[in-house]
């Protein structure tokens, strides 16, 4: 789905006052699954989820936690539920296996650490220790109760915080935030603006630890885009970050093309997109996501000078989530045994 501009105005539009009805609904729906009682793992389950629905950056804080816990001697397992995908599993993530077959994010997961694709949490979970992983790091399902979590972590735009406050459809929450604070240990606010400050104040109140964090793009292709004029598309959360992170590169961005959230492309719109660029004489440039999705649409054109713009989490405090990640499992391991 497309995120509506309403959503993210401080002020409560006439949209979301019309939705509210709605809201209390989704309300209602989402309280009763969230006091549901979940299962405990065998493993340490981390957990990154966003209070709202798309666009905050789990996948990178995913990629960052998973790289910080392999630095201090774990071997940490994805968890994905597979969006996207046709796969419901429980199955690892394999070479041959598309973003069709498994979702973007498992497939740029995968390049990290085993990735494990379930619907069911749980079982897996329970794959993830049969391959001999030793902690289970879930993208996304905050909300979700399947598995019992031992650290859970909120990824926070700082641009856009919470938006306008109101749960689904009337606004971004996938619940009322009372309900949600009960369930985070952190928050990771990435990015700078006064809605991701309200967050981490009011975390900080509820003795929550915080955490500061940019996107940071890959350098070698920030230096080939700088003076670039460029098309650049993108199917993820809030397409203008990834067109806000290109000009920040110093690339002209002369044609953005917005799409759907993990959208799934034609042959045909690739086609469009393509001979738009050599048309115009621009450079092509996507996400990372994107160009999972785009390398699974079997019968479009090759497309071999798409470019794309790979970014990273930088972490202000490093060493603390680490120490607070690596906590937080053993003492789950004391727990246990």
């Amino acid at each position: 789905m497309r995120a509506p501009r309403f959503w993210w105005e401080p002020s409560l539009s006439f949209q979301a006052r019309l939705l509210r009805p709605a809201g209390a609904l989704y309300t209602s729906i989402a309280a009763r699954r969230m006091r549901r009682h979940g299962e405990r793992a065998d493993l340490p389950v981390v957990c990154i989820g966003n209070f709202t629905a798309g666009g905050a950056g789990k996948t990178p804080t995913a990629a960052a936690v998973a790289r910080l816990l392999n630095a201090a001697g774990e071997s940490p397992a994805f968890l994905s539920r597979g969006y996207g995908g046709s796969l419901r599993g429980p199955a690892q993530v394999r070479a041959d296996h598309t973003a069709f077959d498994v979702g973007d994010e498992p497939i740029l997961l995968s390049g990290i650490a085993p990735t494990m694709v379930s619907s069911d949490r749980p079982a897996g979970a329970r794959l993830a220790y049969e391959i001999g992983a030793t902690v289970v790091v879930m993208d996304d399902g905050l909300q979700n109760p399947s598995l019992i979590k031992d650290c859970a972590i909120a990824v926070v735009d700082g641009t856009t915080g919470i938006g306008n406050g109101l749960p689904l459809p009337a606004g971004p929450l996938r619940a009322p935030m009372a309900w949600q604070w009960p369930k985070v240990d952190a928050v990771i606010v990435i990015g700078q603006g006064a809605p991701g400050r309200r967050i981490a104040e009011e975390a900080e109140r509820r003795d929550k630890r915080v955490f500061e964090a940019t996107l940071e793009p890959a350098l070698e292709a920030a230096k080939f885009l700088k003076g670039k004029r460029v098309l650049a598309f993108a199917g993820i959360g809030r397409p203008e970050k990834f067109f806000e992170t290109l000009r920040a590169c110093g690339a002209v961005v002369e044609a953005a093309r917005s799409f759907p959230d993990h959208h799934r492309y034609k042959a045909a719109e690739l086609t469009a997109l393509r001979r738009e660029a050599a048309a115009r004489g621009l450079q092509a440039v996507t996400t990372e996501k994107d160009l999972a999705r785009v390398a699974a649409v079997r019968n479009a054109e090759p497309w071999a000078d798409l470019m794309v713009l790979p970014v990273r989490l930088r972490i202000e405090n490093e060493a603390g989530l680490r120490n607070l990640l690596l906590r937080r499992i053993n003492e789950r391991r004391l727990h246990v045994a």
